[in-house]
């Protein structure tokens, strides 16, 4: 993710690295699949209980939920813009990590109609934004199961201290769908944590004339009664909160790279420039980017340029990022297209296991955006660094980076210090361990989470070095540390 910065020194934050929406539904009488695994019916012999309703995570304890693992999610949604209504069927495929006589699911504000499981009518309940399923049978640990709900509504956009408004946001053409750390929960039942990646297709049926955009592999679409449904397929496993859609008019553009398809799009609202400009170098950006982390994790690209006051960040929604216009402004900006490219292996791909490793995902993906501007002629990332390690204001240095808290979660020093740790990490190592490391984690992690430590130990491991004073200096420090040097 990246922000964008309020005067002064244009910012290298957070694109936010995942987010936007949209999407159809089936009729009612339509049945989900079979499911993975017939279930067995509770016996005396066997203990069933509810699982978990949030996924352990100490800095959002109410995100996701315990007890089972998705693989797979096919939402359907329609949304008519006039009305401010959504209609949605969404099927999850998962499988039972632990005896369930019910589980939870992250859903706000909307209202569910009816909830199957194996395609047996179920029981639902709702707690705050938890949707709580009680299936007719227990779930057995180790089987899959498919479950179906049906929902209807205004969605509820919901409001983050650190960046505003985000999740299901109706617009003056339409409708997005984007945010970070949640935004899923907006628009369709999700174990909504990024501990549970899965793939989706996802079904987005507006009103003809509209375009709906969302991630992964565009599929077609089809018109039937003065409704379009635009349909996208997302076959790499994908965390919740970089889900995305957007409905409105855009500029569209397709092709193909390297036998990928490339779809990205610009609302109308902003005059054709620098936005259209700056998003066609897409590809080219990835190549470079490609030659330093290996090959590119997914099986499309683009991009999606928005313009609304409440989006002023740039997310890295998986295969397709969104961009605030507000980054165009002053001209054709590719670093922050490097930004949010850089996440889709770091961020995307290899994802954190918990929200407080965040600058697993910021650090490298900033450091990505100096060595692209080093790249194409302008400063080094040398220079990028010394000139911010010498005038980072003393917050950038209170705040450890590898342990912000959740209120600094996208903080500066995320985002500054994390990219000045991945710098003096580079100047500890020498530069062929230094690349050889970043390239080997994204292969090793690939689809994956990860953690800090995991990181520590992959890069101590590459470069046959010890590194634990550098990144406890860099990342748990209070104070500045010293200028790295080469072990």
């Amino acid at each position: 993710m990246a922000l964008a910065r309020r005067g002064g020194r244009r910012r290298l934050g957070l694109l936010l690295s995942g987010t936007l929406l949209l999407a159809g539904c089936g009729s009612a009488g339509e049945q989900p699949a079979d499911p993975v695994t017939a279930q067995p019916s509770e016996t005396s012999s066997r203990r069933f209980a509810p699982g978990a309703a949030g996924a352990g995570d100490p800095y959002f304890p109410s995100y996701g939920n315990g007890g089972y693992d998705v693989a797979h999610y096919t939402v359907k949604v329609r949304y008519d813009p006039e009305k401010e209504r959504l209609t949605g069927t969404t099927v999850l495929r998962a499988t039972a990590t632990a005896n369930l006589s019910a589980f939870n699911l992250d859903l706000a504000g909307l209202t569910v109609q009816s909830v199957t499981v194996n395609g047996v009518k179920a029981g639902h309940a709702r707690t705050d934004d938890e949707l709580v399923v009680t299936p007719a049978t227990g779930l057995t640990a180790g089987n899959g199961f498919v479950a179906e709900i049906r929902y209807d509504g205004q969605p509820t956009p919901l409001r983050n201290q650190m960046l505003g408004e985000g999740g299901w946001l109706h617009t003056s053409d339409g409708a997005i769908a984007l945010g970070q750390p949640e935004s899923a929960s907006t628009w369709f039942p999700v174990n909504d944590h990024p501990s549970d990646k899965a793939t989706y297709d996802f079904e987005i049926t507006v009103p003809d004339g509209l375009t709906a955009v969302s991630n992964g592999v565009p599929k077609g679409q089809t018109t039937r009664d003065d409704w379009t449904t635009w349909t996208w397929s997302e076959s790499a496993p994908m965390a919740s909160y970089l889900a995305t859609v957007a409905i409105g008019k855009f500029r569209v553009t397709t092709g193909k790279h390297k036998g990928r398809p490339v779809y990205s799009a610009v609302t109308t609202k902003v005059a054709e420039g620098a936005p259209d400009r700056s998003i066609a170098r897409t590809t080219e950006v990835a190549d470079y980017l490609e030659s330093l982390f290996g090959p590119y994790p997914f099986d499309a690209y683009g991009g999606v340029v928005v313009a609304d006051d409440r989006i002023r960040y740039a997310l890295e929604t998986q295969s397709r990022p969104v961009y605030s216009a507000g980054f165009f402004r002053q001209g054709d900006n590719t670093g922050v297209v490097a930004h949010e490219l850089a996440h889709q292996w770091f961020g995307n791909s290899v994802t954190v296991q918990k929200w407080q490793d965040i600058w697993l995902n910021e650090g490298l993906a900033t450091y990505a955006e100096w060595l692209w501007a080093e790249h194409t002629g302008q400063p080094t990332a040398q220079h990028t660094f010394e000139q911010q390690y010498a005038t980072a204001p003393g917050q950038v240095w209170r705040t450890p980076p590898g342990k912000p808290g959740a209120a600094n979660l996208f903080s500066r020093s995320v985002y500054d210090r994390g990219g000045m740790t991945v710098h003096a990490l580079r100047v500890a190592v020498g530069d062929d361990a230094f690349f050889t490391i970043l390239r080997t984690w994204a292969a090793e992690k690939q689809d994956g989470n990860a953690t800090t430590a995991e990181f520590v130990d992959h890069a101590e491991r590459i470069s046959r070095k010890k590194l634990d004073k550098l990144f406890d200096a860099w990342l748990y420090g209070t104070e500045r540390p010293p200028t790295p040097k080469p072990l």
